[in-house]
């Protein structure tokens, strides 16, 4: 998911006693719409893969790119992994990231808003769709250990259009009046951390 707003540090405090000391993530491209990738549903991440390394540092190359591009969301297989994992870091609440979840799975899905989205593998395009209100999501961090998130608002959204990307979905195959981003409003959402359109969504209440 797309974003602006880049931490000053490099410090990811979800990465306690991470087994890659002495390794630098790096930048990964982001492959973007027509790569096959993107159309196929993610597998599963056997538990036993979290003791290796690479992997390791496959997470770490993951928040690495996420915040370069700049995003709050990237799922694996945007940068070309098939993996049932994805990482978020909405960067303005320490309760909404950094975060990783290997294999997630929506436990609550509930109500319904309008959301106007962007996406890092479909560059310079916005639109709108429904997501669900409320959402809880389950998975493993890369220790194995169980994690539970719930999601509101711009987190909520967040969650389910990373889940989408691990099934094989992009924001685009349920949205309406896709379109390039073309008045300063829209251009700003998708150079702002709400690039779902918060702002978007206030000007029109106001319109």
């Amino acid at each position: 998911m797309a974003s602006a707003s880049v931490p000053p540090a490099r410090q990811f405090p979800c990465f306690r006693g991470s087994a890659i000391i002495g390794l630098v993530p790096y930048i990964r491209p982001i492959i973007h719409e027509g790569n096959p990738t993107l159309r196929k549903v993610a597998k599963k991440v056997n538990l036993e893969e979290l003791k290796d390394p690479l992997f390791q540092q496959l997470i770490d190359d993951m928040f690495e790119t996420m915040y370069e591009a700049p995003g709050i969301g990237l799922a694996a297989p945007q940068i070309n992994v098939p993996k049932r994992i994805f990482v978020v870091d909405l960067q303005n609440d320490k309760e909404q990231g950094p975060y990783v979840v290997i294999n997630p799975k929506f436990t609550v899905t509930e109500g319904e808003i309008e959301s106007i989205e962007g996406c890092l593998s479909v560059p310079g395009m916005i639109g709108d769709l429904p997501r669900f209100e409320r959402v809880v999501c389950v998975g493993v961090d890369r220790h194995g250990e169980r994690i539970e998130l719930e999601g509101t608002e711009l987190f909520g959204r967040c969650l389910q259009h990373e889940m989408d990307h691990l099934n094989g979905v992009l924001y685009i195959d349920k949205a309406k009046n896709v379109r390039p981003a073309q008045t300063e409003e829209e251009k700003e959402a998708l150079a702002e951390i709400e690039v779902e359109g918060a702002a978007l969504e206030r000007n029109a209440a106001s319109a």
